[in-house]
Formats: structure tokens, sequence, C-alpha cells
């Protein structure tokens, strides 16, 4: 018996789509979540840099998070809002703005800590099965990004 060809163009077959439906449904978990932190999914991947290696530029913050600054400066205006962050230009470079966690935004940090094993329960997968899965997705993204053509600057 011979096999049906598949359609290319049925969104099933779509990898794009897949990724982009996971990415929701990952948001979805994780709004009730951030929610008790009183923060969003995007402020909470700024504070995740930030927990990472504190004052920052909001350029190299942006190179982590793949965000333009016109992304990115809205989010910082809040975080800095809730007293999360401050938000105070580089006195070596007036022209850059640094981000610093403040005492508040380094505290959250411990009451974020369980966010990651809740994520796991939720997905029913084991540990080492996500970790491939992520790396598998970043080398997808890496080699997408590698084979993109520059944007212009119009």
């Amino acid at each position: 018996m011979a096999r049906k060809p598949i359609d290319a163009l049925r969104l099933s077959e779509q990898l794009c789509f897949t990724i982009y439906s996971t990415a929701h449904a990952l948001n979805r978990t994780y709004r009730p979540l951030l929610k008790e932190l009183g923060i969003t999914y995007p402020q909470y991947l700024v504070m995740l840099v930030l927990w990472e290696q504190d004052d920052l530029a909001v350029k190299e913050i942006g190179e982590r998070l793949f965000l333009d600054s016109g992304t990115l400066t809205p989010l910082l205006k809040r975080l800095e809002a809730i007293g999360y962050v401050t938000r105070a230009r580089d006195a070596s470079d007036e022209r850059q703005v640094r981000i610093r966690l403040t005492p508040q935004g380094r505290a959250l940090r411990s009451k974020a800590e369980c966010i990651p094993q809740e994520l796991v329960a939720a997905s029913g997968y084991a540990v080492a099965d996500l970790q491939k899965l992520k790396a598998d997705i970043q080398r997808l993204r890496d080699t997408l990004n590698a084979n993109l053509e520059p944007e212009s600057e119009s």
C-alpha cells in the first residue's frame, strides 16, 4: 500500500507552529507562578539575567534576551516602578543606561527558586529529557540565526 505524501503546508506539519503554540502553553503555565511574584514572564526573563549578573547595560540585557531596547525599556521601567531594579546613566558613557537589582529584586530570587521545579512537574518530562530538548531547540535557534541575512538599518 502506497503512503500518502505529506502536505508540507498543513498546519500540523509546521515546526514553527509547534514551537509557537508550545511557547504559549509555557507562558500559561508560568502565569500563576509569576503572579505570586507580581511580575510577567518577560519581566521574569530580565530578572533571571540580572540574578546571573547584576549591573548590566540595557544593551547587554537585550543581547541575552534577543530583545531590542524599544521592547526592553518599558519592561525595565515597570520593574523599576515596582522596586526590583534601578536604572541609571553609565558614568563613563552617558549614552548607556545601567540596570541594577535593588535589595527587593535580589530577595525576589529566593521566592522564585521553586519555579523551575514547578515547570518540570507540569511538563511530565524527566529533567534529562527536558535538558536534551532544550539543547536541541537552542541548536536549531542558533543555526537559524547564523543563516539569517543581517538586517539593514533603515
